[in-house]
């Protein structure tokens, strides 16, 4: 019989267990080391970038807002300044239970539902460990009632933040303009220009006037507190801090006594005004009546009020000075008198005769003077002084359109002027190719005609009419008007004058210059058409009057103020300077439905031209909007 088969092989077995016991070990071994190599990756090659983040988690960078730099008027008169107020905040990690925090405040002090839509709309915008207005200009009882309730309103605080006030009010609103909060379109326009990052932790930007435009040179450099923070991300303490660089104050050229001169002298008419030393481009006075609180928009405007703002007929928002079109009537005559010497169309002794209205050849149509009856035989110096307009119809039909336009270009009518504002009207000057290109349509000549007076398609701002005018007492020169004179270095305190910016100079034989200025003297002297502006004043001014039509009259019918309703008036322009020897202040007024620039326009100018060289302050002017003559 055989032997058995042994049950287990023993050596098999016992080779087997030696095998995985290596493996075992071996695997373990791969472990460790992989341990050992990932722990020296981690403590010692990237030792740095942990400490890092280990440092992110224990510390906050909280943004600290810089102050707002002031504006400030030519005699360093504050027009926007900075104040204290206190405000309530929501730290954005804090509170958990926001609606249960916010339902226990609104039962201690009044919030309003507008107060938590910003506030909502603020805390979805904000930053991580930035705290959220939700009450701004608390009183002291509320600050106290919140002092009270601290230990149980957690993550609530109340700060001191500096606020925007316009102590110029309404007169400035135009100038200065105003801040607001940071909207959505902001917010988008920041990041777009890659200065959202110094916004951090401010609410408030720039939005129409020099706080717009200058709004980079005001604002300064947010600065930051590295705050150590524990688990629930509320702050232990300070750590360092990146201290933030104030905003540049501005002075303006602007005076603020004659801005406030300028804005009553015209009673109870709207209208603009802009007044600019033509030697160097400052604007010494920028009138847009009537005006507005901007005090109104700093925390936002509430519904009702900026519906009435916008719905008022007297359209305080706009600004005429800046954004104002207006046909330049006759105030254009002038320049259209230089063209005429300049292109060799007139000679100063040419006489024209004036039977009160002009015929285009082989046409029975009459384009009559503002003048009854006419005014006989004159000159190119009568012609400006009685602002004959028959002399000028002529003088634009012998010119033509194409060479009217390209000389009143060379003045700046029809573009920008440039000044340091945002939102200015390029005006329009006509053209025959710019007809065409608008309306498909061929240049008529008795359209040139009627341009020939400042009437028809010609649309001017104001400001280009003050620019323009200020060539003609500066010799030709053509200078970007500025409301900034300097700026204030923070760290130095030293004032920065701004440079004159010249566009160009414009070529003017000295003679023909003379020939004009001396008409616009004349026009200030008896029988001239702002002789009553002018009586007594110890300077000699030089200017010109005009009406802009508001309605068409009938041919053959005749204007009367008296018959038409204010709306329908006629509006007033003057442009002058003085003193006419030695110019050191140019000015352009317009009166909506003022009626004649004599009687309305220009005794505002006069208003203006004796507080800045006489010092002179008047008494009330209202202009008169008689039927005198332009």
């Amino acid at each position: 019989m055989p032997l058995a088969t042994p049950l287990k092989n023993l050596d098999r077995e016992l080779g087997r267990f030696h095998g995985r016991i290596k493996a075992g070990a071996a695997f373990v071994a791969l472990l460790a080391v992989a341990l050992l190599g990932r722990g020296f990756y981690l403590q010692i090659m990237q030792n740095e970038y942990y400490n890092q983040r280990a440092e992110n988690n224990r510390i906050s960078l909280v943004p600290v807002a810089p102050n707002r730099g002031l504006i400030l008027d030519r005699k360093g008169r504050i027009l926007a300044e900075n104040y204290s107020a206190y405000t309530l905040e929501l730290a954005r990690a804090q509170p958990r239970e926001l609606e249960a925090t916010l339902a226990e405040v609104g039962k201690l002090i009044k919030i309003t539902p507008g107060e938590l839509r910003s506030f909502r709309r603020l805390l979805a915008e904000s930053h991580e460990f930035e705290t959220v207005p939700l009450k701004s200009k608390l009183t002291d009882e509320e600050v106290a009632i919140l002092a009270a309730n601290h230990y149980r309103l957690p993550g609530v605080e109340v700060k001191a933040r500096l606020f925007r006030n316009y102590q110029a009010g309404a007169g400035m609103s135009h100038v200065v303009g105003f801040i607001g909060r940071i909207n959505d379109r902001d917010l988008k326009a920041l990041r777009e220009s890659g200065r959202e990052q110094n916004y951090r932790g401010t609410v408030h930007i720039g939005k129409t006037g020099l706080e717009q435009s200058y709004e980079t040179v005001l604002h300064g450099r947010t600065g930051f507190d590295q705050m150590e923070t524990d688990a629930s991300g509320r702050a232990v303490r300070a750590l360092s801090r990146i201290p933030p660089v104030p905003g540049k104050d501005l002075r303006l050229y602007l005076d603020r006594d004659l801005q406030a001169i300028a804005e009553q002298a015209f009673g109870d008419y709207t209208g603009g005004l802009v007044a600019l030393d033509p030697n160097t481009g400052g604007v010494l006075a920028l009138v847009s009546k009537p005006g507005f609180d901007p005090n109104l928009f700093i925390d936002g405007i509430d519904p009702e009020t900026w519906k009435a703002l916008n719905d008022s007929p007297e359209r305080p928002m706009v600004n005429r000075a800046l954004r104002g079109l207006y046909p330049p009537g006759s105030t254009i005559k002038p320049f259209m008198a230089l063209a005429g010497l300049e292109l060799g169309v007139r000679k100063p002794t040419d006489l024209t005769v004036d039977p009160g209205y002009f015929s285009l050849p082989n046409s029975t149509h009459q384009f009559r003077d503002w003048k009854h009856g006419g005014h006989g035989l004159v000159d190119m110096r009568r012609a400006i002084a009685q602002s004959c307009d028959t002399y000028f119809y002529k003088l634009a039909f012998d010119m033509g359109i194409d060479r009217m336009h390209d000389y009143l270009a060379k003045f700046g009518f029809g573009e920008k002027t440039g000044i340091d504002l945002d939102g200015e009207s390029p005006g329009l000057l006509p053209s025959r190719e710019w007809k065409q290109r608008r309306w498909k349509k061929e240049w008529y000549p008795g359209e040139t005609v009627i341009a020939g007076i400042g009437q028809g398609y010609h649309l001017a701002t104001p400001l280009q009419l003050a620019t323009a005018v200020a060539m003609i007492a500066n010799g030709g020169k053509r200078i970007e008007p500025r409301l900034v004179q300097a700026m204030r270095d923070p760290f130095t305190h030293a004032w920065q004058p701004q440079p004159v910016a010249v566009r160009g100079q414009l070529a003017i034989k000295p003679e023909d210059l003379a020939v004009i200025r001396q008409g616009m003297i004349d026009t200030m002297r008896p029988g001239g058409t702002a002789a009553a502006a002018a009586a007594g004043a110890p300077y000699t001014i030089a200017g010109k009057t005009g009406t802009a039509q508001v309605v068409g009259i009938k041919q053959g019918a005749r204007y009367d103020a008296a018959t038409l309703s204010r709306k329908n008036r006629d509006h007033a322009l003057f442009i002058a300077y003085a003193p006419a020897e030695n110019p050191t202040i140019a000015v352009a007024v317009l009166v909506e439905n003022g009626g004649h620039g004599g009687s309305a326009a220009a005794p505002i100018a006069r208003a203006v031209f004796d507080y800045y060289l006489t010092g002179k302050r008047p008494g009330k002017i209202q202009p008169e909007g008689s039927d005198a003559s332009d």
